[in-house]
């Protein structure tokens, strides 16, 4: 029998060696990137067509490299970075494998031109799926130009399932802003399709972050600094109240390198603890500075997982310092118990009510309909109201007892160890829901804001005010991203929202969409937009928040397909639009409300999965009375 066992050709090997280190455009922008810092440039550009599918382009003048070396660097395994073992723990450079040039010769076409300042003649060499196609002496300055064309031209399978060019230049962009934050110190230029994306001269810390996030950001960053004999941490944190649900900036460096780390992410949050809303997040620019020999980088060949010998002794340093941080420059405030612009809340059931005052009303008015009357402005409702009337016993509530199908029907003294569940619309139309559900003459009134209460032949119902109008909205804007669009209000004096290289992307290619919903935006270069329109019914609504909170949903499913991305516009809209806990609504309003919950298509969840309403039936209440 003849032996079966043998070694891959080394083009096989680098292919497959490829598929860990090149993964898509960015991962050559990276790799490239830090080839150049490793060969002491101080100025590097990068250019890229068709999100980098097509070409990526990598210029830098460091000390450039000999004609021996420049084909040597394209083996396998081939570094200048270490020469044993032991090197890898005391790493002062960003590479080490010397695995990336090869991987990236392996799939696709390279060509390299190099020059070192000792050498009057420089060397072109031609490499083009692990082969050498041509080398020869040619003019060029001091440093290295690297061209790397057609990814995946001999992979097919792999080109396929690359994605849009404007989904992969965002990845280009991540990769790009993750290397310029470490090294303010290098001059860094981004050109995308013939347009200058990026031009960053060097800098501080905080001016390159500053360059590259906005100026915005300027008046949110709190410095960061300690020193002790186990780690040194410097950086920004942003103030708590620049907290946001969505966009915020995070990122970890350590001796120079870009890392993941959510066990240090904790340690970050722990610091804003009650100084935030659950659920927001804070911006932050950390940077570790630790012994080599304390770290183990080669984990993966994307080099972002990192472990750390002393993980927890760093994280509780970590927390203390961004809590003094917090805690030196932020300060809190005093607690004012200013009521002045507070809403009128009806408090049924509390031990002492809330006196209502009359609520002024100047022309009748449909809070819910697709425009708005002429003359009526939305009251104004403090930022956090909500937090106000969430029950704390939440977790013991009705609105935990999620049915499978149908509404909650609750009745805590069955025989039966589950709530049942009263499926109203399985075999129905929606008229006969409405009958069933709700009937305009019964007398209504809220309770703690939040909730519209009213009495059945069942029992009693609770609707939650905000969530049907998620629900209510939400059908609204998918209908208008699908073909019927949303009435536009002009503005008289157009906003001027500024958004990062990145966020301008997404934003480019979401413009259709968001043209649909009723939002006229116009560029006005340097990632700044005007907004001279808005739809129709987003009255009271801070409109540049909105639009970085759609744009930052949109980043987070950069690839999914154009029915789920209406999905993400339409919940985001309906979340920042409806009405908020401790709005008073008039009976008439009240009434509208519940008339669009059911005459939509699943009234009893929003779109997240939230049970927006439940019923408390008879046999509960007269329980309570026996």
């Amino acid at each position: 029998m003849t032996d079966i066992i043998h070694l891959l050709p080394d083009s096989v090997a680098n292919q497959i060696a490829a598929g860990e280190v090149v993964q898509r455009p960015s991962s050559i922008v990276k790799e490239m990137v830090e080839n150049a810092i490793d060969a002491g440039a101080e100025n590097i550009q990068v250019l890229v067509t068709d999100g980098g599918k097509t070409n990526v382009q990598v210029i830098d003048d460091g000390k450039g490299m000999s004609e021996t070396d420049a084909r040597m660097a394209f083996e396998r395994h081939a570094t200048s970075k270490i020469l044993k073992a032991s090197d890898l723990f005391t790493l002062t450079t960003m590479g080490f494998r010397g695995e990336a040039l090869a991987s990236i010769a392996a799939v696709a076409q390279v060509d390299l031109k190099t020059r070192r300042a000792e050498d009057e003649l420089g060397t072109l060499i031609q490499i083009a799926g692990s082969r050498v196609e041509n080398q020869e002496p040619v003019a060029c300055p001091v440093g290295s130009n690297f061209s790397v064309k057609n990814l995946f031209f001999n992979v097919p399978a792999r080109r396929k399932f690359l994605k849009s060019n404007q989904t992969e230049l965002t990845n280009v962009v991540a990769d790009f802003e993750r290397i310029v934050l470490v090294h303010p110190d290098i001059a860094f230029t981004l050109r995308a399709g013939g347009a200058e994306m990026y031009n960053l001269p060097k800098s501080t810390v905080r001016g390159r972050i500053i360059n590259v996030f906005g100026k915005k950001l300027n008046q949110e960053l709190l410095p960061v600094e300690v020193e002790t004999s186990l780690v040194s941490i410097s950086g920004y944190v942003g103030k708590p109240e620049s907290a946001k649900k969505k966009g915020a900036h995070q990122y970890f460096f350590v001796n120079g390198r870009y890392m993941r780390h959510p066990y240090f992410h904790s340690a970050v949050m722990r610091a804003y603890e009650n100084l935030i809303p659950a659920g927001e997040h804070i911006s932050y620019f950390i940077y570790f500075s630790v012994d080599p020999a304390a770290i183990d980088v080669n984990v993966h060949p994307t080099k972002t997982e990192i472990k750390f010998d002393n993980e927890q002794a760093i994280w509780q340093v970590l927390s203390a310092a961004v809590k003094e941080t917090v805690g030196k420059f932020a300060g809190v405030p005093l607690i004012d118990f200013d009521v002045e612009g507070r809403p009128d809340i009806p408090a049924f059931g509390s031990a002492t009510s809330i006196p209502q005052q009359p609520r002024p009303i100047t022309t009748t008015y449909n809070p819910f309909a697709d425009t708005p009357a002429a003359g009526y402005k939305r009251p104004a409702v403090p930022a956090g109201w909500d937090k106000l009337y969430r029950p704390d016993d939440a977790a013991d509530g009705p609105s935990d007892l999620l049915p499978s199908d149908g509404i909650q029907v609750l009745n805590a003294y069955s025989d039966d160890t589950e709530p049942s569940t009263l499926n109203l619309w399985a075999d129905d139309d929606v008229e006969e829901v409405q009958s069933k559900v709700f009937d305009s003459d019964m007398p209504k009134f809220q309770y703690k804001g939040r909730y519209i209460v009213y009495p059945d032949t069942r029992g009693i119902i609770a609707v939650d005010q905000h969530r049907a109008h998620v629900r209510i909205l939400y059908e609204r804007y998918m209908a208008n991203l699908s073909g019927h669009p949303h009435p536009t209000q002009k503005v008289l004096f157009p906003d001027i929202v500024q958004f990062t290289k990145a966020e301008a992307i997404t934003l480019d290619a979401a413009l259709g969409d968001l043209l649909n919903i009723g939002f006229e935006l116009t560029s006005l270069g340097g990632g700044s937009y005007s907004v001279s329109g808005v739809p129709a019914d987003i009255e009271g609504v801070n409109v540049c928040d909105l639009l970085h909170e759609l744009v930052a949903t949109l980043q987070d499913n950069p690839a999914v397909p154009r029915e789920d991305t209406w999905q993400a516009i339409a919940l985001s809209m309906a979340q920042a639009s409806a009405i908020v806990y401790g709005q008073v609504l008039s009976s008439l309003e009240m009434d509208q409300l519940l008339a669009d919950l059911f005459a939509t298509s699943a009234p009893a969840r929003t779109p997240d999965g939230k049970i927006v309403y439940s019923v408390i039936d008879n046999k509960t209440i007269d329980h309570l009375f026996n």
